[in-house]
């Protein structure tokens, strides 16, 4: 029998069932191909990168006080085992009851949705599970079709096998908005009742819970009375489910909500410091802005905030260099010089982020710069102190015949390296480059973290092709108050990542600039300059060195230090102006910040002089001598002696030296050191000769003016 005959014998039903039943053989397989695609297509929805949510950066002092926070969303992630169980209660019972029971998909609570909904004629209850919710938000859309509600189950299947109860509702608490541009529960907390999650109230946790279905509706601050009806269902909700008692429902709905605003600032005292933090981190440890807005990192740094607000205050208020135009500006960094340390950082009047950082922008340093490029290293040759005599004579200089003016066109001829530095000449500053070299001196520039690329001696006088910023002149001149010994800036002590493991670490960096002695030498001088000299303007009771510097009219500079700290203050244009003004509003500026920083942290009112260097002896102030007198008088039976007697200072180190007038050339006839009188052989009763006396100065070996002139005469 082949088959053709077989077909023919079959049943006449069963052929006409044949059609039927492959379609539903077919449907079955579709049926069953649907629900493992379902099931297990999970991991072709979820990219578990992005269950790694985003996460402000904190920019905290040492003691933990948070100065600002960086982010693209307002979240501070935080495990469930910090999280009360009131609170999570609170979230299950008015989002999904049967949270701990699902396996991600509640087809009870859905049952249950569709019923209500078809005996309300419209859609009373939603079915979403927590799960379901945190894998819409993280990996979906918020559109409405059945192929976003598919993947939506699909993932938060995928969720329950691969994540525990506890791990999903950690990331549910951490994700969800709760209004006002806060991110997860932690934000939430401290934004409205400014406390952590783990001191949440059951109240509390309720009103939070009753937050996310409409934030701005249900917010405390702008609809108080829609919050607490709202916060009320939560709780009742929470009784429901047996989660409190109808005593602690019912006094927990009778509570005030408890909200506490924080309050809304528009300072912005901080953001210059925390400009160059965000610079720090991605300049020194590769850190980009974008990834500290979402990657959860706590910057530990070394911001003193009191200052911090003093300085920013100051700069914002004080008195600024009159100009051609009103857009004057400024910048000032404070530095603690034993470690590099950056307590104070302001980069211009009223700086706010987005802004241009001048402290990070190159100026020429003028005169600023002559400690470092002319009498420094001058010193270090040994062959110069401060009280070598240099020349400060009109003159020109070099094959170029560069010719340098002293800033008021006055000149004396020859003076000390004190007094050079402490009246800021500049003729002697260019003579004395010129006699050390520009090779050489450059030297010493790089080492205090000052390199030029520049080969003329302009460079004793600060006229740079390019210059320096605040942050570089703070370090060198902290190297001053260090013995010589510089310290790298920095404003980062540490970093640590979202799980707080310290991943970065500053690590000092020291520079060796000058020696002790010469370290000191020019801490002294630049002290008096402060007292006497260019620096005078201005008050501040307490030990403070520095220098002041004029750059052409364009900008003006205070760069200094106290016993604690280094700084720098600069005023002038970004781009183009004329000041009309000194250096005197910087020193004054500078000084008055001092002041009030000195107020509240009791600054030290002297240098401590370091073990094994040599004071600088006080200058010596030569008299002008306009009373010599002279006597003859009888030594013996047969000779006479004449006595020249004249008014001298307190001062016993002066020494006097007496000439005799000749013919052609004056003799000397004796000297003395801290007297005021000396004893002449007389030629005769009637001896008619004259003399005079000179002021020697015995630091440097300059001369005074010579006195006036006495002939010897008899004492009557």
């Amino acid at each position: 029998m082949n088959i053709k005959d077989l077909k023919k014998r079959l049943p006449a039903w069963s052929r006409r069932l044949k059609w039927p039943a492959l379609f539903v053989l077919a449907f079955i397989m579709i049926i069953g191909m649907g629900y493992l695609i379902i099931l297990f297509g999970g991991r072709f929805v979820v990219n578990e990168e992005d269950l790694i949510l985003d996460e402000m950066t904190t920019v905290e002092t040492a003691e933990g006080k948070v100065i600002e926070r960086i982010y693209t969303k307002n979240r501070k992630n935080v495990s469930i085992q910090e999280v009360p169980e009131h609170v999570k209660d609170a979230f299950i019972s008015i989002e999904d009851s049967r949270f701990r029971e699902h396996s991600g998909v509640d087809f009870k609570g859905i049952m249950r949705a569709v019923y209500k909904d078809i005996i309300a004629m419209e859609k009373v209850e939603g079915a979403s599970t927590i799960t379901q919710q945190l894998a819409k938000n993280i990996f979906l859309s918020n559109e409405k079709t059945w192929m976003r509600k598919t993947k939506e189950v699909m993932a938060a299947l995928y969720l329950e096998r691969n994540f525990s109860k506890d791990e999903i509702l950690e990331l549910y608490l951490n994700r969800i908005y709760f209004g006002e541009g806060t991110y997860g529960i932690e934000a939430a907390s401290q934004h409205y009742f400014q406390k952590t999650v783990s001191e949440l109230t059951v109240a509390q946790g309720a009103l939070l819970a009753g937050l996310p279905k409409a934030p701005n509706t249900y917010s405390p601050f702008d609809n108080p009375d829609d919050a607490e009806q709202r916060r009320n269902v939560v709780l009742a909700r929470m009784y429901d489910t047996g989660k409190i008692d109808a005593a602690v429902m019912k006094q927990m709905q009778g509570s005030t909500l408890a909200v506490e605003q924080g309050e809304e600032t528009s300072e912005t005292w901080s953001n210059s410091y925390v400009d160059l933090v965000i610079h720090e981190a991605a300049e020194k440890y590769h850190i980009s802005r974008d990834e500290l807005k979402r990657g959860g990192y706590r910057l530990v740094v070394e911001m003193d905030p009191s200052i911090q607000k003093i300085a920013a205050e100051e700069m914002k208020n004080g008195e600024f260099v009159p100009g051609s135009s009103e857009s004057i500006e400024g910048a000032l960094t404070l530095m603690d010089h034993s470690t590099g340390a950056l307590i104070a950082v302001v980069g211009g009047r009223d700086f706010k982020h987005g802004d241009f950082n001048r402290v990070r922008a190159k100026q020429a340093p003028a005169s600023i710069i002559k400690p470092f490029a002319v009498y420094g290293p001058a010193m270090m040759t040994g062959d110069y102190d401060p009280y070598s005599l240099l020349s400060d004579e009109k003159q020109t200089f070099g094959t170029n015949d560069y010719a340098p003016n002293n800033y008021d066109d006055q000149y004396e001829g020859e003076v000390s390296l004190y007094q050079a530095l402490i009246e800021s000449k500049n003729v002697s500053a260019v003579w004395l480059l010129d006699q050390i070299g520009i090779s050489y001196a450059k030297e010493y520039l790089e080492k205090a973290g000052l390199p030029t690329k520049d080969d003329g001696l302009s460079i004793a006088l600060g006229g740079l092709s390019d210059g320096y910023t605040p942050l570089q002149i703070t370090e060198a001149y902290g190297a001053l108050a260090q013995n010589g010994k510089r310290q790298e800036s920095y404003t980062i002590s540490k970093i640590l990542d979202r799980n707080d493991n310290v991943i970065h670490e500053h690590d000092s960096d020291e520079t060796e600039v000058f020696n002790a002695q010469t370290a000191w030498y020019l801490t002294e001088i630049l002290q008096t300059t402060v007292q006497e000299g260019t620096a005078k303007t201005g008050e501040y009771p307490k030990a403070l060195a520095g220098k002041t510097g004029t750059h052409q009219d364009q900008h003006v500079w205070f760069a200094g230090y106290t016993p604690e700290y280094a700084g720098a203050l600069w005023m002038g244009y970004d781009q183009s102006g004329e000041i009309d003004g000194s250096s005197a509003y910087p020193t004054r500026l500078m000084k008055q910040i001092l002041r009030r920083i000195d107020q509240e942290k009791n600054l030290a009112a002297r240098f401590d002089q370091p073990e094994g260097v040599k004071s600088l002896p006080e200058p010596v102030d030569l008299p002008i001598l306009t009373d010599v007198t002279g006597r003859l008088n009888l030594s013996g039976l047969a000779s006479l002696r004449g006595t020249i007697r004249w008014s001298a200072p307190d001062d016993e180190r002066i020494v006097y030296r007496i000439f005799r007038e000749e013919n052609g050339e004056d003799v000397k006839v004796g000297e003395v050191t801290g007297k005021s009188e000396f004893k002449v052989s007389a030629f005769g009763i009637f001896d008619q000769t004259s003399y005079y006396v000179v002021p020697v100065d015995p630091l440097t070996g300059k001369k005074g003016q010579s006195s006036n002139t006495v002939t010897l005469s008899w004492d009557l």
